[in-house]
């Protein structure tokens, strides 16, 4: 992001949001501005870290993660759990805080909130035993897991604090101290976090830092973090990978997709539209996860389509501050960009649009129309890229190897969904998707102990469950000879 910096002045500052170091407020002589998406207004100021503040806390984790990682493990236990209660405690603050910076309605933003209380009360609870690998008379060995030091959090701007407690949460239980930039355009709702924090954890363990793309080169390649987890897009991924390349950093990388739904010919068109709606348009599609593919056998693709057609019609798309609005808008000017090229491309090359394709560039807000695009072809732009936006190809489909291969044809593979009452059939094509996760007629279900990662280039790593918590971690094998 190419930001724009501003000089400090008296009442530009909101000194509500302010950066966490140390367990202390921090602020800074630049300030970034933050836009309410659903007015195209900047509403908040927040800090620019320098350099200076960034080393300062890394010191603060490096210098709090003795004690934190020798702390029983009941201890921080106890600490992760009283953020969670903190955060229930302030939950309609942040709940209003989310969808004026990031745009998401109402609805949304209780999953969201709601989501993070939950994750780091059933994170707290998870723990990664000493494993016994021999113990005879002659030997005993083990393996254990043991806490990497300090850690850099690079969350993004579609989900902001859930995907920072997804960082946050197993990072502090495995016993490392961790530093957080959240994304510029949605920084609100993670400043205010570290701040609750204060008090809760001990100084130095969450330290919160805010700023542009400058400050995110600038953790990639520090030498005092030991791992990077980063959320966001792959051509990001790629640079983050490069820069931790050079002291060899820890990595875990949960980049984008480009998510395929394989419709069955026996499914109820009427019954199926709804869930396939929001599998592609929840968050106004702006999620990794979001069906961006939908494969439609041939047997009921206009009934269908014309379903999710009428289906569409009765969901409100705009402001998510008011009561009935259902998708908000896209939620920065350089996305809103970018999700116009999808429609102007579609328009060049004569697409049929089953519903929308026409933005409304006067609207108040960054507000896009959900579009469906009637079968593209597989050489779509649409197709071949991720929009992360509200414009869905929907697409034919005859035989089923054939269908496997075209989802399977692209450097994605982060989720997938198959809808069909033969559940036989359906877990057979499922098992031959290449995707971290595969839903069958159900879609966006996550679990605290459910691993969530992708395949190719959605990715490296994991996070949630024990394998996600191990993410955090060395292994390190233990053998005593106790007859020497």
């Amino acid at each position: 992001m190419n930001s724009v910096v501003s000089e400090l002045s008296p009442g530009l500052l909101d000194s509500s949001y302010t950066m966490t170091i140390n367990g202390k407020s921090a602020v800074s002589q630049l300030t970034l501005p933050v836009y309410n998406p659903a007015k195209r207004e900047a509403f908040a100021q927040v800090p620019v870290a320098t350099r200076a503040q960034l080393d300062e806390a890394i010191d603060a984790g490096r210098s709090a993660f003795p004690a934190w990682s020798n702390s029983p493990v009941e201890v921080r236990q106890a600490a992760v759990t009283a953020l969670a209660d903190r955060l229930e405690e302030r939950a309609e603050e942040f709940m209003a805080l989310l969808t004026r910076e990031q745009g998401k309605p109402r609805a949304g933003a209780e999953w969201e909130v709601g989501g993070s209380i939950h994750w780091l009360r059933e994170i707290a609870k998870q723990r990664l035993p000493e494993e016994v690998i021999e113990d005879t008379k002659l030997r005993r060995v083990i393996t254990r897991y043991t806490p990497l030091g300090v850690v850099g959090a690079i969350t993004p701007w579609n989900f902001p604090i859930l995907l920072a407690i997804w960082k946050i949460a197993p990072a502090l239980m495995a016993g490392n101290a961790i530093v957080v930039k959240p994304s510029p355009f949605t920084p609100l709702t993670t400043l205010r976090l570290g701040e609750l924090a204060q008090g809760v954890l001990p100084d130095g363990v969450l330290n919160v830092v805010s700023g542009d793309d400058d400050l995110g080169r600038w953790m990639t390649s520090h030498p005092g973090l030991d791992k990077i987890s980063f959320t966001g897009s792959t051509e990001t991924g790629r640079h983050v990978m490069r820069s931790a390349a050079d002291n060899i950093k820890r990595i875990t990388l949960e980049l984008g997709g480009n998510d395929p739904a394989i419709v069955l010919p026996d499914v109820d068109p009427e019954t199926v539209a709804p869930q396939l709606f929001w599998a592609a348009f929840q968050n106004n599609a702006q999620f990794c996860q979001a069906t961006k593919r939908l494969f439609i056998h041939e047997d009921v693709y206009d009934s269908v389509r014309d379903a999710l057609v009428a289906y569409a019609r009765t969901v409100k798309v705009g402001d998510g501050a008011e009561d009935d609005t259902q998708i908000g808008p896209i939620q920065n000017l350089q996305q809103y960009e970018k999700v116009k090229e999808f429609f102007e491309d579609s328009r060049v090359h004569g697409h049929t649009f089953a519903l929308g394709g026409q933005i409304d560039e006067n609207a108040t807000g960054w507000v896009v129309p959900v579009t469906l695009v009637d079968n593209p072809p597989e050489s779509s732009k649409l197709v071949v890229e991720e929009p992360f936006g509200p414009i869905l190809p929907l697409l034919k489909w005859k035989d089923e190897a054939d269908v496997i291969a075209r989802a399977n044809d692209t450097i994605w593979g982060l989720g997938a969904t198959v809808w069909s009452k033969d559940l036989e059939a359906a877990q057979r094509i499922g098992s031959q998707i290449e995707a971290g996760t595969v839903w069958i007629n159900e879609v966006h279900q996550y679990s605290p102990d459910q691993a969530f990662g992708g395949h190719k280039q959605s990715g490296i790593g994991c996070e949630n469950s024990l394998h996600g918590l191990m993410e955090y971690t060395n292994w390190q094998t233990i053998t005593l000879n106790k007859v020497s």
